[in-house]
């Protein structure tokens, strides 16, 4: 399969609405760096919208006089080409107190949590801020006496649900929609030794179960629409660790959760990123 690369300068103040918006659009993956945005798309995606999200937000730009500040290049990218493309941006990256991420190609850390992770077609390096935070919050929550199940809601790379098993949860699952995803996670899980993780193609809806600890590196509006199935799918007393969230949007994540019987009992925020962790109360 191959993949649309779109690598776009845009000004800092425009980068969270843009990130955003290619989420929506259908994005499988952004790489930041101070100049740039590395945006992926799959080959079968109408990238027209895409276009004219960017076509729109230079206009705005044009209007105040910095046209210039926002351009971009696409390129369809072939598959054979994409292990070269995130390479040479996968190095180690240490998250929370005891996790380090790294790719098979590094020497594992010594005193570490290692975290060995090959994305393969998933997009997902685990360097993100929002999955920091949810290793950040994994380390403080899932650890907890009798919080023993976790449910990896989008579980992509597998890096939250091989995290809760190194953890010492003893019944973890994965769950993906994406195919790609579901092969780069079970990859991952043997490469770590996690062989009790239990890696699914489907969606929440299909979770006949319920568990002590749910984890969904989602984005907000993803987050509103399944509050419900996300507080039928925790135990009495379990918490769900909600990432994904940018500044601004927490507040409609809070409330839809309270709709669903979950109460808030942590924000957590790193940069521009909110995570939430709430808890699902005897009266849900």
């Amino acid at each position: 399969m191959a993949y649309y690369e779109f690598t776009i300068k845009v000004p800092e103040t425009f980068k969270d609405t843009l990130i955003h918006r290619l989420s929506e659009a259908g994005c499988l993956g952004v790489i930041e760096n101070d100049e740039f945005l590395v945006a992926y798309f799959p080959e079968k995606l109408d990238i027209s919208d895409v276009k004219t999200d960017l076509s729109i937000m230079k206009a705005i730009l044009e209007k105040a006089g910095r046209s210039h500040e926002l351009s971009y290049e696409c390129a369809l990218i072939p598959e054979q080409d994409w292990n070269a493309a995130w390479k040479k941006d996968f190095r180690p990256v240490d998250a929370g107190e005891r996790f380090t991420i790294l790719p098979p190609w590094e020497e594992k850390r010594p005193g570490r949590i290692n975290l060995v992770i090959d994305p393969g077609m998933a997009f997902g390096t685990g360097h993100h801020e929002t999955t920091r935070s949810c290793l950040t919050l994994m380390e403080k929550y899932a650890t907890i006496p009798k919080k023993n199940s976790f449910l990896d809601l989008g579980t992509g790379t597998g890096i939250l649900a091989i995290a809760a098993s190194k953890l010492g949860c003893r019944r973890v699952v994965g769950i993906d929609t994406d195919p790609l995803a579901v092969d780069a996670a079970r990859k991952n899980i043997e490469t770590n030794r996690t062989p009790e993780v239990d890696i699914r193609e489907g969606s929440l809806s299909e979770i006949d179960e319920t568990f002590d600890v749910i984890a969904a590196n989602l984005i907000s509006g993803v987050l509103v629409q399944l509050a419900g199935e996300l507080s039928a799918a925790l135990n009495t007393g379990g918490i769900a660790i909600l990432s994904g969230i940018l500044s601004g949007q927490e507040g409609e994540v809070i409330e839809a959760m309270s709709a669903a019987g979950l109460r808030t009992l942590e924000r957590y925020r790193d940069g521009k990123w909110v995570s939430l962790v709430v808890e699902r109360s005897r009266q849900a």
